[in-house]
């Protein structure tokens, strides 16, 4: 097996072991993905400032996010799907985020459910919670929850409409997948990732599956799906779900100082600067360069988290150097879970600390508290001077 130094490393396996429409999943935006590709393109326009003849002894990249503490400021981002990427890939992931010291986020679209995550980690995680019309499903979900241990509640705010993504249409995107003949095709080279769902009985949406009266077999749980974004969701019920819930709450997907500062005004404890990945709206700014206005807004009275784009410890790096609290990676875990499973998770936090640790000591620094905008070379009006 060739030898994973980065992240990259892992693609060419990844491609080779799961099956066509979940490799897509992961690597696709939405429409012409443009921001997509941003997301990952913009971090290569800061430059790193390098110091000499520092003191690069006694260095560690420990931290805190939302008052946890963290082997480095990184979680696990929450991923639909996770459990198609690799059987049981929820909790094998959360197993290696445990082991390792940082937070794991469960999706609400996750194969293995919030109940099956808390029964194999000890650890509290998060929970990422979509927000939908049905109310008792949604109240049961934050229960459920509750019930589990989870430490936060991640509240997704940017996917009331889904953004169309013409790979996963295309594939005929499903969980288990429909057994047609291009599908049953590709599925015939994958006997590894075969041989693991054989083996599991977590093959469809944990968090849904029995659950909905009305999601039963995969057509009509995608349907269910489908007809369940809640379109009318504003401030108003944001915050209810957060009094709902009562704990520490994040609200994920915002992208507009205006929208940070509502997010501040109704008791977020942090919120998650983000674009989906590039899914929803194309055309987006990136995550990165949405970074700075963000920070500005809300003046240091909330913490400020992001994620989109991040496959390298020097892009943790640069958005804590530009003033982020925390970071999230996705395809960066999925791609060493469907490589190599859980242990592919952990080779992928690996190398992130590695890269992390190493560029902030060539920076002149020996702590993720000492990072500031001053190792940094950002272009002039990256974070742009718009009318």
């Amino acid at each position: 097996m060739a030898v994973i130094t980065c992240i990259e490393d892992f693609k060419p396996l990844y491609r080779r072991r799961v099956p066509k429409m979940f490799y897509d999943y992961a690597e696709s935006g939405s429409w012409t993905e443009q921001t997509f590709r941003d997301n990952a393109n913009d971090f290569r326009q800061i430059a790193l400032r390098q110091r000499v003849a520092v003191d690069m002894s006694g260095r560690s990249t420990t931290g805190e996010m939302i008052g946890q503490p963290v082997a480095m400021p990184v979680a696990l981002a929450p991923v639909g799907l996770t459990g198609m990427q690799c059987a049981d890939g929820e909790i094998k992931a959360a197993q290696a985020a445990e082991a390792f010291g940082v937070p794991f986020t469960l999706s609400t679209m996750s194969i293995c459910s919030i109940e099956d995550v808390a029964a194999h980690t000890s650890a509290p995680f998060w929970f990422q919670l979509y927000t939908m019309k049905d109310e008792g499903f949604l109240d049961a979900l934050i229960q459920r929850a509750k019930d589990a241990g989870c430490s936060a509640l991640v509240i997704t705010l940017d996917l009331q409409i889904v953004g169309q993504r013409h790979k996963d249409l295309k594939n005929g995107l499903s969980a288990p997948p429909k057994p047609t003949l291009a599908t049953m095709a590709n599925l015939a080279t994958k006997w590894r990732w075969g041989a693991g769902m054989l083996r599991t009985k977590r093959r469809g949406l944990g968090n849904i599956v029995g659950h909905v009266k009305d999601a039963g077999d995969p057509s009509q749980m995608m349907a269910w799906i489908g007809q369940q974004f809640d379109t009318t969701l504003d401030w108003n019920k944001v915050a209810r779900i957060r009094e709902k819930w009562g704990g520490k709450v994040i609200l994920k997907g915002i992208l507009d100082p205006e929208d940070a500062r509502m997010a501040l005004s109704i008791g977020a404890d942090a919120i998650l600067v983000s674009n989906h990945g590039g899914r929803q709206l194309d055309g987006a700014l990136s995550s990165i360069r949405a970074l700075a206005p963000i920070l500005d807004a809300v003046g240091g009275d909330v913490e400020v988290h992001l994620d989109g784009g991040i496959t390298s410890g020097q892009d943790v790096l640069k958005a804590l150097a530009m003033g982020a609290s925390g970071t999230y990676i996705g395809r960066a875990f999925t791609y060493g879970l469907g490589a190599m499973g859980r242990e592919g998770v952990t080779r992928a936090l690996e190398i992130i600390q590695n890269e992390l640790d190493i560029s902030m000591a060539l920076c002149g620094r020996r702590s993720i508290a000492e990072l500031n905008r001053d190792i940094l070379r950002v272009p002039e009006g990256f974070s742009g001077r718009w009318e």
